[in-house]
């Protein structure tokens, strides 16, 4: 995956290394942090978009994130598509967790599923939820998957 920033910038180095550098800079200027990691899609003209967040929020004072964008050019079923979402997430938070351990930083990992049954997405919720919490992360839908449901969405 190649990750940037809001901005554009792009991240050159590993993504583990760019967040550790991240967490080390942030604890020196006294921040203390939590890490949530999302997923969204698109399809578009056939073609699913994925975006891909790393929010970093620095407790009471804002918060910036790190991105990265895939495409999958395979038609999929709906529950298909929000569980590939979470297991961008998961691949991301398993690749991190140790390093976040290390550093205590908390870390959740949010799916942009409805908890709510009258909504599509609700087809996978308890798919997902057994993905992450098998996992060993911290789970969380909408409304509370802003990662997901709003950093992603924006960048999808």
């Amino acid at each position: 995956m190649k990750w940037r920033r809001l901005n554009g910038q792009k991240i050159e180095l590993p993504i583990a290394e760019a967040v550790e550098e991240t967490i080390l800079r942030e604890k020196a200027q006294g921040h203390r942090l939590k890490v949530c990691i999302g997923s969204d899609s698109q399809v578009r003209s056939g073609v699913v978009e994925f975006a891909t967040v790393i929010v970093f929020l620095r407790e009471k004072k804002g918060g910036f994130m790190f991105i990265a964008n895939s495409r999958d050019y395979k038609k999929m079923s709906l529950r298909e598509r929000m569980i590939l979402e979470v297991a961008k997430s998961v691949e991301i938070a398993y690749a991190l967790c140790d390093l976040l351990d290390k550093h205590n930083v908390e870390l959740e990992v949010h799916a942009d599923i409805n908890t709510d049954p009258h909504f599509q997405s609700n087809v996978a919720l308890k798919q997902a939820m057994g993905y992450i919490l098998g996992m060993g992360f911290e789970f969380k839908a909408k409304p509370d998957a802003f990662a997901s449901s709003s950093c992603a969405d924006k960048v999808v």
